[in-house]
């Protein structure tokens, strides 16, 4: 079983109102994040690949471009800006692609991240 990543980043503001950072966290701020998009699965025997990346490379530049230098609360069907909500919200626009194992957003300079599954059952 092999597992192959590609990432994108973004920047994007958004605020979090009733957080325990208080007054920090309700005003508008931003991040630099970064996305990983891991699949899993075998190579198939005639490509030598797990899954194309040109084909992954195309639904990840459509989610950087709706969240790139966004207000994240004004993108639709995201829901509150969390980083939970990013992870779930970039697995469902890239899922497509095919044997998408995970997503992972990160918020490096603030030494978070959240990783999404998908649907478990």
């Amino acid at each position: 079983m092999w597992e192959l990543t590609k990432s994108f980043r973004f920047e994007a503001a958004h605020s979090l109102p009733g957080t325990t950072f208080g007054e920090a966290s309700e005003q508008i701020h931003g991040h630099s994040f970064r996305a990983e998009v891991t699949m899993r699965g075998t190579p198939d025997p005639s490509t030598g690949m797990v899954l194309d990346l040109g084909l992954l490379e195309r639904s990840m530049a459509e989610v950087q471009k709706t969240l790139d230098h966004k207000l994240l609360n004004k993108v639709a069907a995201l829901g509150p800006p969390t980083l939970e909500n990013l992870s779930r919200f970039i697995f469902e626009r890239v899922q497509h692609a095919g044997k998408i194992a995970r997503v992972s957003v990160h918020r490096d300079s603030c030494n978070e991240s959240c990783t999404y599954y998908g649907p478990q059952g």
